[in-house]
């Protein structure tokens, strides 16, 4: 997969008209604010699908706003509106330029694959797609031609640092990348005594430090997790095995990935922790847009941290470590473990220390299986949601 070149329909299309847009999870954190990227940018955007999950009356307002001819919603069609209703998965596949998946959890490997088996380029801003059904997917994308447009911040900030360097997802041995460097900010828990994690509420661990986030992914910040998903990410979006991949704490939140290359020199991506910014990096490539995000000043941030990840505040991301080495399957359970663990906290059925140990047990009570289906991967991550559920009764 080469996302650097032949990328059909970003940009303008063959028309010269604004790119056609359609966003899946518009009434999430990540859809919201790729709204405000399109309103920012009216001259280059149109977006032609919406996909919500159950804030209809949210979905029935941006319809509006944004003249949205084709829509989709969980509980079915909306009455007060003339736009069409579809499926999920067949609004992925509408005639468009680009298709923005930023749903939650596993529902989003469905219309990934429709829209880049369509050929339709897809700007992902979805962890689990590619940490349960990663092969699948980029197999489809290479087989269309579509390319997969990396949302995540450091996942940009490492597309932005390899642009002109090499080729994205083409990596082997004698590359001019040597190593990726993804930055973690250590979540809403960084400084607090290990032991006083066992009485932490949802509401502490919802309060990051730097990002304005979904509950599920800020929940992930603060176990580490969040970090091991984008391992795995990283190695299927840019071809590294995973030893070749590491992650460094960086408090400040302001550099987002660095790229180590052969002749010992390094790229970072810096910029204010705003998830716009790497939204719109996507939604605009190949051009640069101009943005009203507040400038980074170096001066008045005075200085940049680094550190190590300390494994024993951090068990989840050792486990994903270990899932990403087991393979594929493994990583389809993990995925499927933490969305019920996560799930179990936010509700006060168990306590933040018992997220990593649920998600241990989970893995250990399934043997990897390698050469999956899409399906049968999306199955293994079921399973693993539902006996997570059953370990905590």
């Amino acid at each position: 997969m080469d996302l650097s070149t032949g990328l059909g329909g970003c940009g303008l299309n063959r028309a010269g008209d604004r790119k056609r847009v359609v966003i899946l999870g518009s009434t999430g954190s990540i859809g919201r604010q790729a709204l405000d990227v399109v309103r920012s940018h009216p001259d280059r955007f149109v977006v032609v699908g919406l996909g919500a999950g159950r804030n209809r009356d949210l979905l029935r307002a941006q319809i509006a706003t944004f003249g949205c001819p084709s829509y989709s919603a969980v509980d079915g069609p909306l009455p007060d509106t003339s736009a069409t209703f579809l499926p999920l998965v067949d609004l992925a596949t509408v005639d468009a330029d680009l298709v923005l998946v930023a749903t939650v959890g596993a529902a989003g490997i469905a219309p990934t694959l429709a829209a880049l088996r369509a050929g339709r380029d897809v700007a992902l801003a979805n962890k689990e797609v590619l940490v349960v059904a990663g092969r699948p997917v980029v197999e489809a994308a290479r087989a269309s031609g579509a390319a997969i447009l990396p949302v995540d911040s450091e996942h940009s900030a490492i597309w932005q640092c390899i642009r002109g360097e090499a080729k994205l997802g083409a990596w082997s041995p004698g590359s001019p990348i040597e190593r990726l460097l993804l930055t973690a900010s250590g979540g809403a828990f960084r400084d607090l005594p290990i032991d006083d994690l066992d009485t932490v509420t949802p509401e502490q661990a919802l309060h990051h430090p730097n990002w304005v986030m979904g509950a599920k992914v800020t929940i992930d910040s603060a176990t580490l997790l969040n970090k091991g998903f984008e391992v795995i990410e990283a190695h299927w979006l840019f071809g590294l095995p995973y030893d070749r991949i590491d992650v460094v704490l960086h408090r400040e939140s302001l550099v987002h990935s660095l790229v180590a290359f052969a002749d010992g020199t390094m790229k970072a991506q810096l910029g204010p922790p705003d998830m716009r910014l790497p939204i719109q990096y996507a939604l605009g490539y190949p051009n640069r847009l101009t943005s009203p995000v507040e400038r980074l000043d170096l001066s008045a941030v005075g200085q940049l941290t680094f550190a190590r990840v300390p494994a024993d505040r951090y068990p989840c991301f050792r486990l994903a470590i270990a899932a990403a080495s087991a393979g594929e399957s493994a990583c389809a359970v993990l995925s499927g473990a933490d969305e019920a663990a996560v799930s179990l906290f936010l509700e006060r059925r168990i306590r933040f220390t018992d997220i990593p140990a649920l998600i241990e047990r989970v893995l250990s009570a399934r043997c990897p299986v390698a050469g999956l289906s899409a399906d049968e991967l999306v199955v293994a991550s079921e399973w693993a949601e539902a006996k997570c559920r059953e370990l905590a009764e």
